[in-house]
């Protein structure tokens, strides 16, 4: 199917456009549902590897004499305090603490940060904060992201590489520049959005066709696949990992979306900060897991009630195959509903009505050790 007209292809469609028959907007690119089979696709990612376009993501680089300092004023954790190659997961809130983005920061070199998010207000803050000679600019489109997920994404990146990526050389949260990969100059950074050990390739645009097949022939002997939306989404919904516009926006708090770890309160001031403080004891809310005993398209976006009472929503519901297929979802909940066990009430948009019980959250690995395997 061809890529829908407005929206931007990825820089690596090339290699899988022909067998995509859904594409979605994401940020304005087009992203596959899926490329193939989602099931396979899945499975790939949680026994073997996965690949995929990441490139969509917004990039926003801070340069210049104050670019530390620029960041730390809206970004909720320490960049000042950022060790060499780090990576810090955080978000971004509002004057009034309300969420905004939950983004990634990497400090290239003492006047080069970047910031990774999904929200354009997220750069709209930066340059708030940015003093005369400190520039915020977004530049996605001169990079090609490609990510590796799952037990065998290790042994692929190896193969490219004859930097050490072992576990102890390159742990989780971690990133090396100036690395080849294949011979192309990349980034690569260990993270991903699976609950699977993971990482990221990042090289210039230009080079991203080869670097797929690189990738993919390395990957040959070891299970490799592509994978879409529909293999990620079930993924991060398993492991409980959130999206902005579904289980945070602006009415939210870090607190209520399962962020409150990552506000550091102890170091100094941020966007934000005081208004967090205030509200940290009034918190309403909470994201939970759900397994709803309806269809996902019953059960996504449904209302949730308790003994009556209308208390949250699912904000994504899908087949979970580590639950035997069970309709998993995320749901947004006071917090009267919050605890394991908890039975609710579904109400789909047509008014029907279906038994939902509130699981522990995560479903999937909730000590997060794959990831760190």
């Amino acid at each position: 199917m061809a890529i829908p007209e407005g929206l931007s292809p990825t820089p690596f469609a090339p290699r899988y456009a022909d067998r995509v028959e859904e594409w979605i907007d994401i940020y304005g690119n087009a992203v596959p549902l899926a490329i193939g089979d989602p099931a396979e696709e899945y499975e790939a990612i949680r026994t073997a590897v996965g690949a995929s376009e990441y490139s969509m993501l917004y990039k926003w680089h801070v340069e210049g004499e104050d670019a530390v300092a620029t960041v730390d004023a809206v970004f909720s954790r320490s960049v000042k305090g950022l060790g060499a190659g780090r990576i810090a997961y955080g978000v971004v809130v509002d004057a009034d603490g309300m969420m905004l983005d939950d983004v990634t920061v990497a400090v290239l070199a003492p006047g080069h940060v970047v910031v990774t998010g999904g929200n354009p207000a997220t750069q709209q803050s930066l340059t708030a904060h940015a003093p005369a000679g400190t520039t915020v600019t977004e530049r996605r489109d001169e990079s090609a992201v490609l990510t590796l997920q799952g037990p065998r994404s290790r042994d692929v990146l190896q193969r490219l590489t004859h930097v050490d990526v072992s576990n102890t050389a390159f742990p989780y949260y971690t990133f090396l520049r100036d690395t080849l990969v294949a011979g192309i100059p990349a980034q690569v950074s260990r993270l991903g959005f699976t609950a699977e050990l993971g990482y990221e390739i990042q090289v210039p645009r230009e080079r991203a066709l080869e670097l797929w097949d690189a990738v993919f022939e390395a990957g040959a002997g070891l299970g490799i696949k592509a994978f879409g939306a529909i293999a990620l989404l079930t993924c991060r919904t398993e492991a409980a990992m959130i999206m902005g516009e579904l289980e945070y926006d602006r009415t939210v708090t870090p607190f209520e979306c399962r962020m409150g770890w990552a506000l550091d309160f102890d170091k100094g001031p941020f966007q934000g900060r005081d208004a967090l403080l205030a509200k940290k004891d009034s918190v309403t809310g909470r994201v939970v897991s759900v397994v709803v005993d309806a269809a996902p398209e019953a059960a996504e976006g449904a209302r949730l009630e308790l003994d009556g009472r209308d208390i949250g929503y699912v904000t994504m519901a899908l087949p979970s195959p580590v639950l035997d297929g069970a309709t998993l979802g995320l749901a947004r909940v006071h917090r009267d509903a919050v605890k394991s066990g908890t039975a609710l009430t579904a109400v789909a948009s047509d008014g029907s009505k279906a038994d939902a019980t509130v699981r522990p959250t995560p479903v999937y690995d909730p000590e997060r050790a794959r990831v760190r395997a």
